[in-house]
């Protein structure tokens, strides 16, 4: 498996977002897919029923790739709700999800309040608080913190949902896996875009990333001609 890092995932990217191709839109339907494969996977989710998926949503590109993902599961009928804990959000993408029937949570306390009992109603959570955007490993701030703190308390009392990552689990170090502190989800797959992050393959952050399943959005040609920081 080869791993790029975040700069030439960028340059990949770049001639096809000029040239005005929905990478977004690819990225967010091969996670629809994967997620919807996995509620319907009864070692995920024994249980009966459509499923139900809580979105961590951050700011960036990576939280849009998880609202378009969640405008289709709940297109799909799945049961859709989203968290904001980043200081902005994807409005299209937002708006996406909710014109399909996503619930926003919005607790007037913080994300932080309506962490705990959104979890326990999931049976899939998304990490899509930081993705590629971020250089260096980067330490989760408030609210997202208190937020990932919750779940992962949540996974010491084994009541944790099955968690994927978006991209990236958040806050590692996309070239290096390098993570600033313990404040990473634990991800039980990570759902990564165009090619394989270096991150995900190597340093503290390959124990964190579970599963890797690689979702083509067109840029591998690109990708082909570059030599990769890892290679496993």
């Amino acid at each position: 498996m080869d791993g790029y890092g975040g700069d030439q995932i960028r340059a990949a990217e770049r001639p096809h977002l000029d040239a005005g191709e929905p990478l977004m839109q690819r990225a967010a339907d091969g996670l629809a897919h994967i997620v919807g494969d996995l509620l319907d996977d009864p070692a995920v989710r024994p249980g009966d029923g459509p499923g139900s998926v809580l979105l961590l949503v951050g700011s960036g590109d990576n939280g849009g790739d998880a609202l378009f993902a969640g405008a289709r599961l709940a297109a799909a009928g799945r049961h859709v709700a989203v968290l904001r804990v980043g200081s902005r959000v994807h409005e299209a993408g937002l708006a996406a999800a909710l014109d399909a029937g996503a619930h926003l949570l919005d607790n007037p306390a913080g994300p932080e309040a309506a962490v705990t009992d959104a979890a326990l109603d999931a049976d899939l959570v998304l990490d899509a608080i930081l993705g590629i955007g971020v250089r260096g490993p980067a330490a989760l701030r408030s609210p997202a913190r208190e937020v990932v703190d919750a779940i992962r308390e949540l996974a010491r009392d084994q009541r944790a949902p099955f968690v994927v990552a978006v991209d990236v689990p958040s806050g590692i170090d996309v070239d290096t896996g390098g993570i600033a502190d313990d404040h990473v989800l634990h991800a039980d797959v990570t759902v990564t875009f165009g090619g394989v992050k270096a991150g995900l393959l190597t340093g503290p952050a390959a124990t964190l990333a579970g599963r890797i399943e690689l979702v083509d959005v067109g840029i591998g040609a690109d990708l082909a001609t570059m030599e990769p920081l890892v290679r496993t």
